[in-house]
C-alpha cells in the first residue's frame, strides 16, 4: 500500500469548494465507503467474488412464460389486473443515464421515436394503465446529479410526490490508478452516480416507498429508460404474486455479442452474477439467457432489505485519462432475497427487451417500438 495517505486524502476533502461539499452532503456521499474504496484499490486487492460453488443454473430455476399453459395464463393476468386496479403497483425508472453515444444528452430526454422521448412514452404508458384500470399507478425517476435538474426542469409542476416523483441515487469520487483523487480538467474532482444498486437505499431515503407500502403498496417493478419493452403487464405482474419469491428477475435469450449478468447456481440459490466475476474454467456461453435489468420487488422486501453492498472496481477514460471508479449492481439483491427467474420474450409483438445503447440501436429498433407503444397505449 505504498503512497496511501489517509490523513491526507481526508484533508483534501476538506479543502474542496463549499458548494461542491454541500452538494456531495445532499447526494449521499460517503466519506468513509469512499476511503475503504480507495484503500482496497491501493492494496490491488482485486474484486470480490462470491463464496461458494458457482454451477450451471438447472432448468426447474427458469420458468418460460412463453410456455406457461392457458389457465395459469388467464390465472396470472386476472390477479396483476386485480392489482392494478388496487393501486398496488408501482415502477421505478432507472434514469441517471447521459445518452453519450446519441449526442450526450439526458438518455431519458432522447427522442425514442420522432417528437416522443423515452420520458414522454413512459407518462403516456402510465397514463394508459389509468384509464384502463381506474388507478394511477406511481411512476417514479431514479434520478443522477447529472439527470436530476434536467428531468424535474422538465417535468414541473406534474411531479406531485406520490404518483410521479424523481429521486437522486447517490454520488461518490472518482479515483486516479494510483489511488489518489483523480480531478479533471477544470482541477475539480468528478463525480459520478455508484451504480443502480443504489436503487434500494436511495428509494427508502426518498419516503416514496415507506408511504406506498403504507397504503398497500405490493409490487414494484425496476427497468432500465432505455428498455420500453418492460413495464407494469398484468401477466407479469401476476406471475409475480403467484410465486412465492421476493423477487422476479426477467431473462431473455442471448444472441452473439450479448454480454451481463447471467443466472447461476452459488450454493443452494440462483442468483444474477456478472461475467466478470465468473471463477476461472466457467463457460458462460453455456448458460443461454442473461439479464435484461428488468426486476420486480415484493414491496415489503424492498423497503427492508439493508445488506452490505459489494462494489466492483471500474476503469473508464475521463479527459484522456484513466480512472476508476467503484460501482454496486441491483442485481446483488438476488443473493440476499429469495429469486424467480422469468424467461420473457426478446422478439415480437410481447418483447420485454427493447435496449438502445446508441442512435444505431436505437434507429434498428424504431419500427419495434412504434408497434410496442401503439399496443400498450403510449401513442
Amino acid at each position: 500500500m505504498t503512497g496511501w495517505d489517509e490523513a491526507s486524502l481526508r484533508a483534501e476533502l476538506g479543502t474542496l469548494p463549499q458548494e461542491l461539499r454541500e452538494r456531495l452532503r445532499a447526494l449521499d456521499f460517503d466519506t468513509e465507503g469512499w476511503l475503504d474504496r480507495g484503500r482496497r484499490l491501493a492494496s490491488g486487492s482485486g474484486q470480490s467474488r462470491p463464496s461458494g460453488q458457482v454451477e450451471f443454473v438447472l432448468a426447474q430455476d427458469l420458468l418460460n412464460v412463453s410456455a406457461l399453459d392457458e389457465a395459469t395464463l388467464r390465472q396470472a393476468t386476472r390477479l396483476g389486473e386485480e392489482a392494478l386496479r388496487a393501486g398496488e403497483c408501482a415502477l421505478v425508472v432507472l434514469a441517471g443515464g447521459m445518452a453519450t453515444r446519441m449526442g450526450g444528452i439526458v438518455k431519458a430526454l432522447a427522442d425514442a421515436l420522432p417528437g416522443h422521448t423515452f420520458l414522454d412514452l413512459r407518462l403516456r404508458e402510465q397514463a394508459s394503465l389509468a384509464e384502463r384500470f381506474g388507478a394511477t399507478p406511481p411512476l417514479w425517476l431514479m434520478t443522477s446529479h447529472g439527470t436530476h435538474e434536467a428531468l424535474t426542469t422538465t417535468l414541473g409542476e406534474r411531479l406531485d410526490g406520490v404518483n410521479l416523483a424523481a429521486f437522486p441515487q447517490s454520488v461518490s469520487l472518482r479515483w486516479t490508478p494510483q489511488a489518489a483523487l483523480f480531478r479533471g480538467g477544470d482541477g475539480l474532482p468528478s463525480l459520478y452516480a455508484s451504480g443502480h444498486g443504489d436503487l434500494p437505499d436511495a428509494l427508502r431515503r426518498s419516503g416514496l416507498l415507506d408511504r406506498f407500502v403504507a397504503g398497500g403498496g405490493r409490487y414494484v417493478m425496476a427497468c432500465n429508460i432505455d428498455n420500453l419493452g418492460a413495464g407494469l403487464d398484468p401477466l407479469l405482474i401476476g406471475l409475480h404474486l403467484l410465486g412465492d419469491a421476493a423477487i422476479s428477475c426477467e431473462v431473455v435469450d442471448k444472441i452473439p455479442g450479448d454480454r451481463g449478468g447471467i443466472p447461476v447456481r452459488v450454493g443452494d440459490r440462483a442468483v444474477i452474477l456478472e461475467e466478470f466475476l465468473l471463477p476461472s474454467g466457467f463457460d458462460p456461453t453455456r448458460v443461454t439467457v442473461f439479464n435484461s435489468n428488468t426486476l420486480a420487488f415484493d414491496a415489503r422486501a424492498l423497503l427492508s432489505l439493508e445488506h452490505e453492498w459489494s462494489y466492483f472496481e471500474v476503469h473508464k477514460q475521463v479527459d484522456g485519462q484513466e480512472v476508476v471508479q467503484f460501482e454496486r449492481l441491483v442485481h446483488e439483491s438476488t443473493f440476499w432475497l429469495p429469486t424467480r427467474y422469468l424467461r420473457v420474450p426478446r422478439e415480437g409483438a410481447s418483447t420485454r427487451f427493447l435496449p438502445c445503447k446508441d442512435l444505431a440501436e436505437l434507429e434498428a429498433r424504431r419500427p419495434a417500438i412504434e408497434a410496442l407503444a401503439r399496443q400498450r397505449g403510449m401513442l
